[in-house]
């Protein structure tokens, strides 16, 4: 593997744990707070698995970098401006509807891109990329069942879960989008090439939107900047909650 590779591998490893980690994060902001007892616990288990897939990205980077660093210097070492997940990621997790609609835009494009790292010519990230499928599937199972029954629910859920989706819709763009780095993966057959996942991720969000009698928004906006440090208010506050007890005892071991 030559430097230059090397080096993209590794920001696009840190930048997959930083998805990973930051949502598992937000997710496992509903503990105890869910509807009921059985979704409290399908929410930690969610939760759970996003932070198992963060670590597994995290350990590659520190892998990658062998500078010393551990896939906690990752997580809670590094202030917003070195982050580099989706902004999607790190909104705050509002209402329930908000949540669940989240949560089916971030399933769906996880369904797709997930079986194309599996094909990535890296053994680690196709490795970590089979393993996180198995979940992906039962978050979407989740995540449709939600959207469906709170869409075509009452008016109440149904007003609540279409003001979701048009809060949201702006956001998704960011997904399909690309730098040089990814680029350069791509091309190698390293990483995956997601301006290919768009066409077909927008035709099953748009099948469940209409089974859940939800209108699908206009592309009017969108907002971006993630990937390159540039992020809402939401991943400061997110940030100090996460990496206080870390920052405040460094080195401490439990």
């Amino acid at each position: 593997m030559s430097d230059t590779i090397k080096d993209a591998t590794l920001e696009y490893a840190v930048r997959l744990g930083d998805d990973a980690n930051v949502l598992g994060h937000r997710i496992s902001e509903w503990v105890s707070r869910g509807p009921f007892l059985e979704e409290d616990i399908a929410y930690a288990n969610v939760a759970l698995d996003y932070i198992g897939r963060a670590r597994m990205f995290y350990g590659y980077a520190a892998e990658l970098a062998n500078d010393g660093r551990t896939e906690d210097d990752f997580a809670y070492m590094r202030d917003d401006r070195q982050y580099q997940n989706l902004l999607l990621m790190e909104l705050p997790r509002e209402d329930f509807a908000y949540s669940q609609v989240r949560q089916l835009f971030i399933d769906i494009y996880y369904g797709l891109m997930l079986p194309e790292l599996v094909k990535s010519k890296d053994d680690t990230l196709a490795a970590i990329a089979a393993k996180a499928i198995k979940e992906t599937r039962y978050h979407l199972r989740r995540s449709r069942d939600w959207v469906l029954r709170l869409g075509d629910g009452t008016e109440e859920s149904h007003r609540r879960t279409q003001r979701a989706v048009d809060s949201l819709w702006g956001y998704t763009h960011e997904m399909f989008e690309m730098d040089d780095t990814e680029q350069r993966l791509a091309d190698s057959g390293i990483g995956v090439d997601i301006t290919k996942l768009r066409d077909e991720w927008h035709r099953q969000v748009s099948a469940i939107l209409a089974e859940a009698t939800l209108n699908l928004p206009e592309d009017g906006w969108a907002v971006r900047g993630g990937r390159i440090g540039y992020h809402t208010e939401n991943l400061g506050h997110l940030l100090t909650e996460m990496q206080f007890v870390h920052r405040s005892y460094p080195g401490c071991q439990w």
